[in-house]
């Protein structure tokens, strides 16, 4: 496919005289593009819901969340990835940014890296990709051979594989199962899809990660229960959470706290089911990690 076609290539024209434009409307023009972005997402709802709906088996069955990307679609990736063992307490092989040319690649450019599929084949090989895993493959144009070949080595595995593009009709399209098409249109800046494009990701990327550990337990309501409390902002955060989700008092809040190992999710339910912190292990045990099912609430 001639990169020129794709939408994510063309000039927009709303931006054509971007160089002449003063500051402020220069940024009204970029404010008013990107609110057109969470639009672009709606419309693929349904194909992100059920991305996430295989993510969740995965991840119960003991599988795992694979990103992969090159550029900024990688780097995208890794930074969800990245973020999810402190916000719901998940070990760091749970969810996988896999970034074409390596971790280095998120900060130094590593040159003709997206274009060998080989590569993909190989970094999924290292991880030992296996049928309990889901692939998400991000490309905002839909052509990067570094994830088609990822796809197609995934599936090749017995994984279920996600596409997410920026381009109607993408070429990665074709070797997902579950492909997710947000159609940004041209960017700001002609081909910069760091922008609309990288933003649409972003979003979808937080969409997949965070409905997953919901749907896994590892909120209960709102609150990030399983939050790992590792510097001094966490912890005052986590005695918040167990406040919120109790009614106790901060001091209450604290020294179950404290009992529980600073764990918020355990703290919650010794308060909330009025028993030790080796009974609420047990409970979330045998509930596996659900507050709800552990504490005996609908």
């Amino acid at each position: 496919m001639d990169l020129s076609t794709l939408g994510t290539e063309t000039r927009n024209e709303r931006t054509l005289d971007l160089d002449r434009m003063p500051v402020s409307e220069l940024l009204s023009v970029m404010n008013a593009e990107d609110q057109t972005v969470a639009l672009a997402v709606r419309d693929a709802l349904p194909q992100v819901g059920a991305a996430v709906e295989a993510i969740s088996e995965s991840l119960r069955r003991g599988g795992r969340l694979i990103y992969l990307g090159a550029g900024t679609s990688g780097r995208i990736g890794l930074l969800d990835a990245v973020e999810c063992p402190p916000t719901f307490g998940t070990d760091p092989e749970l969810v996988v940014g896999l970034l074409s040319g390596g971790p280095g690649a998120f900060v130094v450019a590593v040159e003709g890296a997206e274009d060998e599929p080989a590569r993909a084949m190989a970094d999924l090989d290292e991880i030992g990709v296996n049928d309990r895993d889901t692939v998400v493959g991000l490309a905002a144009s839909g052509r990067t051979p570094y994830v088609i070949g990822g796809l197609k080595h995934a599936a090749a595995r017995g994984a279920v594989t996600v596409s997410v593009a920026c381009n109607r009709d993408a070429v990665v399209s074709r070797y997902a199962d579950i492909p997710v098409e947000i159609v940004t249109g041209p960017e700001v800046l002609t081909g910069s899809t760091r922008l609309k494009a990288g933003t649409a990701q972003k979003m979808v990327c937080n969409m997949l990660s965070t409905a997953s550990m919901v749907r896994l337990g590892k909120t209960y309501g709102n609150l990030m229960v399983d939050v790992k409390a590792s510097n001094e902002k966490l912890v005052d955060r986590a005695r918040r959470i167990v406040v919120e989700a109790t009614g106790a008092d901060s001091r209450t809040a604290a020294d179950a706290l404290e009992a529980a190992g600073g764990h918020a999710k355990t703290a919650i339910v010794m308060l909330l089911a009025d028993c030790t912190a080796e009974e609420a292990v047990r409970r979330l045990d045998q509930a596996h990690g659900n507050t709800r099912a552990a504490i005996g609430r609908p």
